[in-house]
């Protein structure tokens, strides 16, 4: 896995590195003039674009002039005494390493001051945002849907109180007294008496 992980990081440095190249111009100074005494660099260089990993070629007779990297100051005073770098072999290729402004001038005596010079201003790097990482397939990021829909409540049969219905109770008239007392078997005697007597009455009649 490690040695997978940096062919990984090895191929991407690889990819920026040829885009890198890829991106980068070549500048001829003074394009088909070349390094001269009489070009006007301040013109040519007015308009162009200038970006790390650019080159600067410079053209001109061997021996004849150089090429001087200078400081601000050295470049205002024409003078190559403090040249950061020189060379004078007749094709010099620069290439623009840092941003900010770089001097260049001929170092030959005269030919500085005849607006044998050049300032290229080399722009900031803009650094490019890495892409955000892609959400994960299996995680839901949609946020459920409230429940709006209203519930029919049903109540609960243990909760609910059934009103009891009125309990009718009936009343049965009071009782008549029972005649089967002592006047009901008074009345009776009275009357098996009688009864006898009429049958005596009448067989005393035959």
């Amino acid at each position: 896995m490690a040695s997978g992980g940096a062919s990984l990081a090895l191929a991407a440095l690889l990819l920026v590195s040829c885009a890198s190249a890829a991106a980068a111009t070549k500048y001829t100074i003074g394009d088909a003039s070349g390094w001269t005494t009489t070009g006007d660099y301040a013109t040519w260089a007015s308009g162009k674009k200038f970006k790390i990993g650019d080159t600067l070629e410079f053209k001109y007779a061997s021996g004849a002039h150089t090429v001087d990297e200078v400081g601000a100051a050295d470049y205002a005073a024409c003078s190559s005494s403090k040249a950061l770098s020189s060379d004078s072999a007749g094709s010099t290729t620069v290439t623009l390493k840092t941003a900010g402004k770089h001097y260049f001038i001929c170092g030959v005596a005269g030919h500085c001051s005849s607006g044998m010079k050049l300032v290229v201003d080399v722009a900031k790097a803009v650094a490019t945002p890495a892409p955000a990482p892609a959400p994960a397939a299996s995680a839901d990021t949609t946020p459920d849907a409230p429940d709006t829909t209203p519930s029919a409540k049903t109540p609960s049969s243990s909760g609910s109180v059934t009103p009891k219905s009125p309990v009718t109770t009936a009343l049965s008239p009071p009782g008549k007294k029972s005649t089967s007392g002592a006047s009901g078997l008074s009345a009776a005697a009275w009357a098996g008496l009688g009864l006898a007597g009429l049958v005596a009455v009448h067989l005393g009649a035959f």
